[in-house]
């Protein structure tokens, strides 16, 4: 039986009594927030951005950038909303090489779109200049990326949407974008740069259902807590399943597994296992500390690193 297509108000409505049963659940489409409400008088705002690229590939020392994405906000840095105008930036790039097909195959741009291309390095000068902290869902991909291309990058303070909110203590099983989205009834078409920003945006506005608080004020939170790099320098061989399992993290360069901490108090803690469940054989161990703020973590740069016997 052929049934006509329903109007924009009949979906709605269907939608709205579909909500209502407990057999259902609905999603909508993501409709880019262009504006939010103005702010209280005497709030003083600043300025973020959220950011997305498609590249040829995955690494930042044989791929290229091809396109860049930013949404740029005001927010309140107390309470962690967004208010007033949105405006948009993306724009694509000629890597000056074929992009591979299987690249193509996720992101749908071609040789063609990209062909004789090239981002406006004076724009992101000057649409960069008064931001306060760039926000990335997979910080430690992008940055790498945007950082060769314009260094610029590298003196702001980035926050990362997967990394610096803890999902798991949320009660949330995936930090995928599309799942995090779903969960607040809302779905899109994700890997192209500008889509992929107008989601992350979204994201901020979620309230976290463990600390209820909006997750955009959480990653302000984390930019203004101490975090470090411990690296258990020399650890043995036969404890890699156990430090895998504690959150550790092989580095290739240093052969050394590694973990963050986001307080003094929890790597003092770090320590304290490391000596009593890795280091048992000797009495005289090394660790690494390497501290990481805001302008260096997520990035391919080193921080400041302190050796430390233990």
């Amino acid at each position: 039986m052929y049934l006509p297509k329903p109007s924009d108000s009949e979906a709605a409505e269907l939608a709205r009594q579909l909500e209502q049963h407990p057999g259902y659940k609905v999603l909508r489409r993501l409709v880019p927030r262009q504006q939010f409400e103005a702010p209280r008088p005497g709030c003083r705002l600043q300025k973020g951005v959220v950011l997305d690229t498609e590249t040829t590939g995955l690494s930042v020392d044989t791929d290229k950038l091809i396109e860049l994405g930013m949404v740029f906000f005001e927010f309140d840095p107390e309470t962690g909303t967004i208010h007033g105008n949105t405006s948009v930036f993306d724009q694509l790039e000629d890597p000056g090489r074929p992009i591979p097909p299987e690249t193509i195959a996720i992101h749908h741009i071609t040789n063609e779109m990209v062909s004789g291309k090239r981002i406006n390095d004076d724009d992101i000068e000057s649409l960069l200049k008064d931001v306060s902290v760039v926000i990335a869902h997979n910080a430690a991909f992008d940055r790498p990326f945007v950082e060769q291309r314009w260094p610029l990058f590298e003196n702001k303070q980035w926050a990362c949407s997967i990394k610096d909110i803890d999902w798991k203590a949320e009660g949330v099983s995936s930090a995928k974008l599309e799942y995090l989205l779903q969960t607040q009834g809302v779905f899109y078409e994700a890997h192209r740069a500008e889509t992929d920003c107008w989601a992350l945006l979204e994201l901020l506005t979620m309230v976290l259902p463990q600390s209820q608080q909006p997750a955009l004020l959480q990653l302000l939170e984390s930019l203004n807590q101490p975090q470090v790099r411990l690296y258990a320098i020399g650890s043995p061989f036969d404890s890699k399943d156990m430090l895998k399992a504690r959150g550790y993290r092989w580095d290739a360069e240093k052969r050394s597994w590694h973990r963050n901490m986001s307080s003094d108090k929890a790597l003092e803690e770090e320590i304290d296992w490391l000596k009593r469940k890795i280091y048992t054989a000797k009495k005289s161990n090394l660790v690494q500390i390497e501290t990481l703020g805001g302008t260096i973590r997520h990035s391919s740069r080193q921080g400041e690193i302190v050796n430390r016997e233990i």
